[in-house]
């Protein structure tokens, strides 16, 4: 392999893909040469070639690097920090980017410059597209709509080397988290990531300053990530209500939604004020209201009960401020409401347990916010949580449920890939329970395997694959069902109408 001609690729992709200009392209080419400690360069003529994303070219350049002892390990933690340091290279510096992010939003609207970011955000390699390519990813039918399923993939395994190595590090405390904005053109390091191909985008919220970026791994189109500028933790209140109203107003073509504010019902980064949006319509934004309901303070507001597995109130109106006191009025009462007989306590030895899952949108020309009631308590039956996944589906999911799930998107674990290929094989077995229970990879899948055969009396190699993806997306229904606070019984939804007519 020639690596003066990979440089010249890389080049080139950066060319086609707008990265950097031509009059850029010697600087840009000293740039890459001393990362890689190149001190000879000879100039090498190479084709054009239309390219999804850098990765064949960065992959040469990588194996290259580690053939001549330019990487202490070839390891993905060693090479993920050479290659963001290449693509950095290549990337325009931030101001460039927000200038031209803005002048196509007062030029071609908000909607295009979304896009144009978000392609600029994958061709950098910041958004790992050939990793999000290995998820598995289907929809599953159920009583509440099209739930979909991903089972992920894409984020690479622990490096036990990069571990170890680790461990010998000076710690530091810079940047304070994965979301601050000081990652922008970070260097990153061992236990963190590197961000040189990294760019994010200042908006004002409530007159502070906040900033936009994408997920490194998406879920859906355009998974954005909206962070407060100070290092914060999270905290749901009234102003999140106002943001999150005025970030719709501003990208009407995204939701966004907050992550729980309490641990296990919020997400895996409360420490750091954020919320998550995004160009996607979930399975719940399509979910119909099955029990309307009047509100004598705010009658320009439309509302009701969701049919969704979770407990969730729909506001609608054309009217922000009204939205945002109604929301808080719900926010405060549910904080400090309790009611045993359905197992809802707001509080335990001094611990409160109350907070919501708050999404925002636009819908038919109003605005629209859905309220989802969380309770994060614990019991000795439920030692992870009530109101969390139980275990009788911990065989498919028994991590939190945070907002992207709540909302009808399942993340499941990585294993599942391999636990359901064995399944489907041995499931058509006469004998399958003794070949589940000897093996400890899919041992744990034996009462639901029970389950799935009383189902059906004509399992085939033909369609054993899609039944088995269809009944993941029933157990992830069920999954939900155990976060909502309020269950869909009589007694669960009339407990549900007694806590909503509190203001009506």
């Amino acid at each position: 392999m020639d690596i003066n001609y990979e440089i010249e690729r890389l080049l080139q992709y950066g060319i086609q893909k707008k990265l950097l200009d031509k009059m850029d392209l010697i600087y840009i080419r000293n740039s890459i040469l001393e990362v890689l400690k190149i001190d000879d360069f000879k100039g090498i003529e190479v084709k054009i070639e239309i390219l999804e994303n850098p990765v064949e070219i960065l992959e040469n350049i990588l194996n290259w690097a580690e053939e001549n002892n330019k990487l202490l390990e070839g390891t993905v933690t060693y090479r993920d920090l050479l290659d963001a340091k290449l693509m950095g290279c290549l990337m325009p510096r931030p101001s460039e980017v927000i200038k031209e992010f803005y002048e196509n939003t007062e030029k071609k609207g908000i909607k295009c410059a979304t896009e144009n970011y978000y392609a600029m955000s994958k061709a950098s390699n910041y958004i790992r597209t050939e990793r999000i390519a290995k998820n598995m990813h289907w929809d599953s039918p159920t009583e509440y709509g099209e739930l979909e399923i991903t089972v992920n993939l894409s984020k690479p395994e622990k490096d036990p080397k990069a571990i170890a190595a680790a461990k010998h590090m000076k710690s530091s405390s810079y940047p304070s988290c994965v979301l601050c904005k000081e990652n922008e053109g970070y260097r990153g390091r061992l236990n963190h990531p590197a961000r040189q191909n990294h760019r994010i985008i200042p908006l004002s919220l409530t007159g502070e300053e906040w900033f936009l970026q994408y997920s490194p791994y998406v879920y859906y189109n355009e998974h954005s990530i909206v962070f407060s500028s100070d290092h914060r933790p999270m905290k749901i209140s009234e102003v999140t209500f106002v943001r999150l109203l005025e970030f719709v107003e501003k990208f009407p073509h995204y939701f966004i939604g907050s992550n729980a504010d309490l641990p296990i019902v919020g997400g895996s980064i409360l420490s750091h004020d954020h919320f998550q949006g995004g160009n996607h319509e979930f399975a719940m934004a399509k979910a119909p209201i099955e029990k309307k309901v009047k509100f004598k303070k705010y009658p320009n507001i439309e509302g009701g009960i969701v049919k969704w597995p979770m407990s969730v109130i729909r506001l609608s109106s054309e009217n922000t401020q009204d939205l945002t006191k109604l929301a808080d009025d719900i926010l405060h009462t549910w904080r400090n409401y309790s009611d045993e007989e359905v197992g809802i306590f707001a509080e335990t030895k001094g611990e409160s347990h109350n907070t919501i899952t708050p999404i925002a949108r636009r819908k038919n020309g109003l605005f629209e916010l859905d309220i989802v009631l969380r309770n994060n308590r614990t019991s000795e039956r439920h030692p992870l949580g009530v109101f969390h996944p139980h275990k009788e589906v911990h065989n498919i999911k028994r991590e939190n449920i945070g907002l992207i799930e709540v909302m009808g998107l399942a993340v499941l674990p990585g294993r599942l890939k391999e636990e359901l290929v064995i399944l489907e094989e041995v499931i058509l077995e006469d004998n399958y329970i003794e070949k589940i229970e000897n093996n400890k990879i899919i041992e744990k899948h034996l009462s639901w395997a029970k389950e799935i055969k009383g189902k059906y009396s004509d399992l085939t190699v033909d369609n054993i694959e899609k039944i088995l993806h269809e009944e993941v997306g029933l157990v992830f229904s069920k999954v939900l069902e155990h976060a909502g606070v309020y269950k869909r019984d009589e007694k669960g939804q009339g407990a549900f109408i007694k806590f909503i007519k509190l203001f009506c």
